[in-house]
């Protein structure tokens, strides 16, 4: 099935992939008479034959990829051998449309190579393959290899071996134990023919006409049918993604908690986005699991709400203002104050200098009113042309929404782009040195990615200083199903110095007044169990309100099966102190394949 995703980048022998610090050294022993599958894809994940011409490979076709540059055919020996470590399919690239069909007796000649998808700098596993193919068909019609169940039972629970530390932390050249580590199982069948049957939805169908099951129905299991992601050494061993050999139209259109009933059944590839991926060529039955989008509760007259929602890159031409006004009226119940991330300047991704989003904003809230939600007011900081990141020519910031008729805003003069906002104490009060203000924006942590934007409100008399964020995203880090376990997170080191900045300024503000209000929330681009999540709580300074919910219900954001933590409201003590606070995560987008975000916005409610 066409994928933008998993395109081939290009196939990378074994040859130059040693030629990283990060590689093995691997020996081509001498090869016997007769070669089969199981002598090319070896014990450990990469092949002994690497960079070897093998000759008359036998074996059964069982599917075929005819679309895409990774066009070719799995083929798998129907005479396995004793060793469960030893793959008996894989894959032959034959860069244009394969000339065989599913159940032809092939026989090939070729060089075996590993390909890494999306390059070796991604850390990602590599492929064995059969390139620059020979195929000869010596007879068709025949009965495919019976499909591998992958169940709960034959999945272990746990995850990864830890990597080799002679070879910077690589799994490559450790012998596979496909009884004890879930991914060196789903090597072990690297190109044979799998199945998996009655698997709920995990992930929704992107937009690359994909999806994610699981195939432990308990594992870390939700109400709502997802399965939460709640700790670095919890990544869920039975999750796998599920992608097609047919029809784009054919494939379903899945939300979380929906079923795929029956079998579905195929190869088992391995790709840049997701690692191991059942490549159907028979797909379950959609059973729709009725999931609702959710509504939080409406404050009381004395209670502040505060929210926090990532649009998802906003701007004038897009056709979802309508919809994010319903949610925020109607899912979010008109919340007080909003910091929403991502809105885009007036012209969005058209790189022209353009910087002012006033388009963007009152679009929104224009929409927002013909919803039947309040007349919001809005405040933000235009950023220097192209240098808080994001999308080319899109210059998102955040922006606070606020409802004049419940909450003022302290309008203090001198903020600007490159200005950091200060703290003063007057009568006894702190109070910022502009208002909206940008938090440190000089500090290099802050390079090609967004600022803070801090500012004073006013509830019932009381201030409340809010700080809305937007943290360098995961962008770089090696994924889950990484050669290198544990998986690099390189991403971190940026948002670690972005969240000393923030707890820094929020320790001025409490220095100043022990009993301030703040709230520092918005996309944090981590996890509530973070590095990042401890160092902005620092010493008490903040606390992220998300952990007041059970663990269960802790996520905000889906990905690869994994529903997490990315957006986040962390509060002051005074505001934590007395639990006098209520706080819902609100799923209105993770969970569905319609979004309008990837994001699930956050509402804390409480009484200042």
């Amino acid at each position: 099935m066409p994928s933008k995703r998993t395109a081939r980048i290009g196939a990378l022998t074994v040859a130059a992939v040693c030629s990283t610090v990060s590689a093995v050294v691997l020996t081509t022993p001498a090869q016997a008479d007769t070669v089969h599958i199981h002598d090319i894809q070896g014990t450990t994940r990469t092949s002994p034959l690497a960079g070897t011409k093998v000759t008359d490979v036998a074996g059964i076709v069982t599917g075929l990829r005819t679309y895409g540059s990774s066009k070719g055919f799995w083929f798998q020996d129907p005479t396995p051998d004793a060793d469960p470590a030893t793959s008996e399919g894989v894959f032959v690239f034959t860069s244009s449309a394969p000339k065989v069909t599913v159940g032809d007796s092939v026989t090939v000649t070729g060089t075996v190579s590993e390909y890494v998808p999306g390059g070796v700098s991604t850390g990602n596993q590599s492929v064995t393959e059969i390139g620059k193919p020979t195929v000869t068909v010596v007879a068709g019609g025949n009965a495919v290899p019976a499909a591998t169940v992958v169940d709960a039972k034959s999945v272990p629970d746990v995850y990864a071996p830890a990597g080799d530390t002679a070879a910077s932390g690589s799994v490559n050249a450790l012998t596979l134990e496909p009884t004890r580590y879930a991914l060196d199982y789903y090597e072990s069948l690297e190109g044979m023919n799998v199945q998996v049957a009655d698997t709920r939805v995990v992930t929704a169908t992107d937009p690359y006409t994909e999806l994610w099951v699981t195939v432990k129905p308990h594992e870390h299991a939700n109400r709502r049918g997802g399965t939460i992601y709640g700790s670095y050494t919890s990544q869920n061993t039975g999750r796998i993604q599920i992608q097609s050999l047919g029809a784009t139209a054919d494939f379903p259109t899945a939300n979380v908690g929906d079923k795929l009933t029956g079998t579905t059944a195929g190869p088992l590839d391995y790709n840049q986005f997701g690692g191991y991926t059942l490549v159907a060529n028979q797909l379950g039955t959609l059973k729709k699991g009725g999931l609702e989008r959710e509504t939080t509760r409406k404050q009381s007259r004395g209670e502040l709400a505060v929210a926090t929602y990532n649009v998802e890159n906003l701007d004038p031409g897009d056709a979802t203002f309508d919809a994010h006004a319903s949610a925020i009226v109607n899912n979010l119940q008109s919340p007080d104050i909003v910091s929403l991330e991502e809105i885009q300047d007036n012209n969005g991704a058209k790189d022209d200098g353009t910087v002012a989003a006033d388009q963007t904003v009152n679009k929104l809230i224009d929409a927002i009113v013909a919803a039947g939600g309040p007349k919001y007011d809005w405040r933000s900081i235009d950023p220097v042309n192209d240098q808080d990141g994001g999308e080319p020519g899109g210059n998102i910031r955040q922006v606070f929404l606020f409802n004049p008729e419940r909450v003022s805003f302290t309008d203090r003069a001198g903020g600007d782009s490159t200005t950091a906002v200060g703290v003063t104490k007057v009568h006894g009060k702190a109070q910022l040195t502009a208002s909206p203000g940008r938090v440190d924006p000089a500090n290099t942590a802050w390079n090609s990615s967004r600022k803070p934007l801090a500012g004073e409100f006013v509830f019932r008399g009381h201030t409340v200083f809010v700080i809305a964020n937007h943290l360098n995203s995961k962008g770089g880090d090696q994924g889950l199903t990484a050669q290198y376990q544990p998986p690099t997170r390189s991403s971190e080191v940026q948002r670690h110095n972005q969240a000393t900045a923030v707890n820094g300024f929020v320790n001025e503000i409490l220095k100043t007044q022990k009993n301030a209000d703040v709230i520092a929330l918005g996309d944090i681009n981590d996890f509530e169990f973070s590095d990042t999540a401890k160092i902005l709580e620092g010493d008490g300074e903040l606390w992220s309100a998300i952990k007041s919910l059970p663990k269960s219900e802790r996520y905000t954001y889906d990905y690869q099966g994994n529903e997490q933590v990315l957006d986040q409201i962390l509060v002051s003590p005074s505001i934590r102190r007395g639990c006098d606070f209520d706080y819902d995560s609100v799923h209105i987008n993770s969970e569905f394949s319609d979004q309008i975000s990837d994001h699930d916005p956050q509402v804390l409610r409480f009484r200042p």
